[in-house]
């Protein structure tokens, strides 16, 4: 009897793999295709999910209505005749700082990268902030908002805060009650209960101090509301009123550094809270502007006044990185055309905020997807980041190919399977030692850049050369940072 069940349920077995045998070459290469619907924990960036639906960029992309934006030149961008892009050529200002701080020791020199997840917990930018405070000198974490999805993984400083904060990010919010930070979020205190923050530096070099905090918030007619801020290991209590008479107002949370600082705000409702900044001084500051689920576009919500105004308050920004990709990919197209014309106007936008910027485009990195039985580079990989590229000519700014950096065609894999690993398992997204590796690329590629600035007539050979004999001993380590701790 048991023989019987036993020989029918092999040939049911055998005619099934037949069936599916023959069947094969009918069907999709991707046979269990990633399902692209938002889950409930993921931010959806509302902008490009307009410009998908068809909605022309034009209309999703609208021009700042604010008539007091400072009007800036026009970029006169390359001719786009070929897509080699030569970095130092559109990063010469930015260069021509870091120069007079190496050689004098004086100046400082501010960058803000915006990215998407793969930013998210400061991953990337805390190692690229490492090689430049290490060479460049300077001290501190930069802006950290109010609050942050990644607060509690993040490493290079330690951050808490209550759970009555209402904030509106411009990832899903178009029209926000007021306008968005330069992190691009804006905080209201929600309810008559008095909310609170809490930042504490980590144990990383260069940061393991908050150097003269200083919160940034917008303006209220709210005149009642005041801060009482407490430093760590200290009793000291301060009371300072919240006068909120500017477009954005600065307040000092300590006359020098401190360990860690809590600021418990009352009767601040209806006030806009944008957060804290760390590091002021001579040297080289790096701010994460990390949000998840960004696709970049929109950066054209921001409002050119407040945001020249955070350009001065932070001492002007030497260079904006715009790192994305991510959230554009495994959509159902090979056109990138939409999104090339978008960013394009997000950087021509951005260059009112931030006037006398260099722009640097980082591109999508590697993404694999599964087709057949395989994992393999997405077929939409190499379109996105040749339109990444493309805009960065036609706006005037410098780019990096992540894509060919990281190794180009299936090259996620390679990280994914690599002993130790350096990326996670969704083969999209970097992990801690992946994120070190990356930012080592990136600098490499910004020192390069830098080097044939300072060497105009040096040929490709002696540019490695030099980089070879460098001293900066972060950028050979085949270790990638493994000093670098969380606290």
């Amino acid at each position: 009897m048991n023989t019987s069940y036993f020989k029918q349920a092999f040939s049911i077995l055998l005619l099934a793999t037949l069936f599916f045998l023959g069947l094969k070459s009918y069907l999709p290469a991707r046979i269990f295709p990633e399902d692209t619907r938002p889950s409930a924990n993921v931010v959806v960036d509302s902008l490009m999910l307009e410009a998908l639906a068809g909605k022309d960029i034009e209309e999703v992309i609208s021009k700042p209505t604010d008539s007091s934006a400072t009007a800036v030149s026009t970029v006169v961008p390359i001719p786009v005749d070929t897509l080699s892009l030569p970095l130092h050529k559109n990063l010469v200002p930015f260069f021509e700082k870091l120069q007079k701080l190496a050689l004098t020791g004086e100046g400082h020199i501010r960058i803000g990268y915006f990215g998407d997840s793969m930013t998210d917990g400061d991953f990337i930018v805390q190692d690229l902030r490492a090689f430049f405070q290490n060479k460049f000198g300077g001290n501190g974490v930069g802006f950290i908002p109010i609050a942050s999805e990644s607060a509690t993984s993040r490493g290079s400083v330690i951050h808490s805060y209550s759970n009555n904060w209402k904030r509106e990010s411009y990832v899903n919010v178009k029209r926000p009650s007021r306008p968005f930070g330069i992190a691009g979020q804006v905080f209201f205190v929600k309810g008559s209960t008095p909310a609170w923050v809490s930042y504490k530096a980590s144990r990383q070099p260069h940061i393991s101090q908050l150097y003269t905090p200083t919160l940034f918030y917008g303006r209220s007619g709210n005149t009642q509301a005041y801060v009482e801020i407490r430093y760590d290991g200290d009793t000291t209590r301060v009371i300072k009123p919240l006068v909120a008479d500017k477009l954005l107002n600065a307040l000092p949370l300590a006359e020098g550094n401190v360990k860690g600082v809590r600021v418990n705000f009352f009767k601040a409702d209806s006030i806009p809270i944008y957060g804290v900044n760390s590091g002021n001084s001579s040297g080289v500051h790096i701010d994460n502007f990390s949000s998840r689920g960004n696709s970049g576009l929109p950066l054209s919500l921001f409002n050119p006044p407040l945001m020249q105004q955070f350009n001065t308050a932070l001492g002007d920004y030497d260079l904006i990185i715009l790192h994305f990709g991510a959230n554009v990919l495994n959509y159902g197209t090979l056109d990138y055309s939409w999104y090339e014309k978008g960013m394009s106007k997000v950087v021509t936008q951005l260059r009112q905020c931030f006037p006398n910027t260099a722009f640097l485009i980082v591109s999508t990195a590697d993404k694999s997807s599964k087709v057949g039985t395989e994992m393999q580079t997405d077929k939409a990989v190499v379109p996105l980041a040749k339109a990444q590229q493309r805009y960065a000519l036609h706006t005037g700014a410098g780019f990096v190919n992540l894509y060919e950096l990281m190794g180009g065609k299936g090259s996620m894999v390679k990280w994914v399977t690599a002993s130790p690993a350096l990326a996670n398992k969704d083969y999209t997204h970097f992990n801690a030692r992946g994120s070190k590796k990356v930012a080592q690329l990136l600098y490499k590629e910004l020192l390069k850049g830098y080097l044939s600035f300072e060497h105009p007539k040096a040929s490709e050979e002696d540019i490695q050369q030099l980089m070879l004999t460098s001293k900066d001993s972060l950028l050979h380590s085949d270790k990638l940072i493994d000093s670098m701790k969380n606290q």
